[in-house]
C-alpha cells in the first residue's frame, strides 16, 4: 500500500469506522440563531463538505455553557432546542455518507468577544451591559485586550464538569458519531495546563502535575457523559511557542494521561495561548510533532494550513494517522475529492454525474 493512498482507507476509532482519513477540521461560522442552535446555514455549509468526500465532518466548536461561548453566535449544546437543531445537523451529514462528529468548547478567559468580521473581532470584548458576560479562568489574567476573568472557584469547576457531561449526553442524544474536547488555542483547558495563564498555588496550580489535575476531569466529565463504544478526540497544542510555556515533552505527558483517561486520539496545534504566539502557517508544521505524541499510545491528527493534496502523502501515515483541513475547504467544499484524483464518475456524488 501506498503513502498517498493511506489518506483514502477506512481508521477504526473504538466500534466507529471512517471512510477515509481526510476530515473537515472545525471552523467556527458564528451564525446560530438568537437561541445558540444551527440554522440552514450549517445545513448548507456542512452539507456541502459533506458530499465533499470528507470522512468526518466535525462541527464547529459547540458551547458547553452561555458562559462558555466565544461570541454571543456561537452554537450550543445545552438547551433542548438545541439538541434537536444539532439532530437536524448530523442527521444531514451521515445521510450525505460522511461521520458527524462536534467540537465542544469551553472558552474560559478567551468569552465574551465579538465575531471576527465585526469591529475588532475577537479583541472586542463585549461587557455584561451590553449582552456579554463575566468570564471564567485558572487565573485573573486577560488574553490581549479582553476583559480580566474571574478566577475559578471549586464551585464553579464543579459546575463545569457538569456542563461539560451534559454537553456530551447531548451531542450523543444528537446522533453525532465522535466527539472532541477543544483543549488547545487558549481555551480553558489549555490555561490550566500553562504556567503563562494558570498563577494557582492550590490543587489545580504548581507543577505540572497539578496543572494537569483540572483538564484530566474535563476529559473524564466528556467520558462519562458519552457512550463506550464512541471515540474521545482532544484538540491540544503540541507546544506554546513560548518562553517559559508548555513544551511539547510536556504535552506528551498530558497525551499519555488522556490517553489513560480514555481519550482515543490527540488532535494537534501549536500556539495561540496568546495572541504573540501565533500559530505557525507553515504547512504540516502541527504535524511534525506527531511521531513524538505517538508515544503516549494514542492515534495523532493535525491540521494547520494543509493546502495540497501533496501534504497529505507526507503527513499520513509518517507523522500522523489523519489530518484535520480547514482553511482550503471554506475556499473549495470538494477540495478532498479534488485531492483524490480519482475517477469523477466513482468518487463524485452520482447526482452530478452530468459534470463529467
Amino acid at each position: 500500500m501506498t503513502t498517498a493512498s493511506m489518506a483514502w482507507t477506512p481508521i477504526r476509532l473504538r466500534e466507529l469506522s471512517v471512510p477515509n482519513r481526510v476530515w473537515l477540521s472545525p471552523m467556527c461560522q458564528y451564525s446560530a440563531d438568537r437561541f445558540g442552535a444551527p440554522t440552514d446555514w450549517h445545513i448548507a455549509h456542512y452539507g456541502s463538505r459533506a458530499a465533499g468526500g470528507v470522512g468526518m465532518v466535525m462541527v464547529e466548536c459547540t458551547a458547553v455553557a452561555p458562559d462558555m461561548r466565544t461570541t454571543a453566535q456561537d452554537l450550543g449544546l445545552y438547551t433542548e432546542d438545541q439538541v434537536i437543531g444539532h439532530r437536524r445537523l448530523a442527521d444531514a451529514i451521515t445521510s450525505i455518507g460522511s461521520v458527524a462528529a462536534i467540537q465542544l468548547g469551553v472558552a474560559g478567559r478567551k468569552s465574551s468577544h465579538g465575531v471576527p468580521w465585526a469591529n475588532d473581532g475577537t479583541r472586542n470584548s463585549i461587557s455584561p451591559d451590553d449582552g456579554g458576560w463575566q468570564s471564567l479562568a485558572p487565573s485573573p489574567v486577560a488574553f490581549a485586550g479582553l476583559a480580566v476573568p474571574a478566577e475559578m472557584t471549586t464551585k464553579d469547576g464543579t459546575r463545569v464538569l457538569e456542563d461539560i457531561e451534559r454537553a456530551a449526553r447531548n451531542a450523543h442524544r444528537a446522533g453525532y458519531g465522535a466527539i472532541e474536547l477543544h483543549g488547545a488555542n487558549g481555551y480553558l483547558l489549555h490555561e490550566f495546563l500553562s504556567p503563562l495563564a494558570n498563577h494557582r498555588t492550590d490543587e489545580w496550580g504548581g507543577d505540572p502535575e497539578r496543572r494537569m489535575r483540572f483538564p484530566l476531569e474535563m476529559v473524564k466529565a466528556v467520558r462519562a457523559g458519552w457512550p463506550e463504544d464512541k471515540p474521545v478526540l482532544v484538540r491540544l497544542p503540541a507546544a506554546d511557542l513560548l518562553a517559559g510555556g508548555l513544551t511539547t515533552d510536556d504535552m506528551a505527558l498530558v497525551a499519555t494521561r488522556m490517553g489513560e483517561a480514555g481519550v482515543d486520539m490527540i488532535d494537534l496545534v501549536t500556539g495561540a495561548l496568546v495572541p504573540e504566539a501565533l500559530r505557525v502557517a507553515e504547512p504540516l508544521h502541527n504535524a511534525q510533532y506527531g511521531p513524538r505524541f505517538r508515544t503516549a499510545g494514542v492515534l495523532t491528527a493535525a491540521s494547520g494550513m494543509i493546502s495540497q493534496a501533496r501534504h497529505l502523502d507526507q503527513a499520513i501515515p509518517e507523522l500522523v494517522d489523519a489530518v484535520l483541513v480547514g482553511r482550503a475547504m471554506l475556499r473549495d467544499p470538494y477540495w478532498a475529492l479534488r485531492a483524490l484524483d480519482a475517477e469523477p464518475r466513482a468518487s463524485w456524488p452520482k447526482q452530478y454525474h452530468r459534470a463529467f
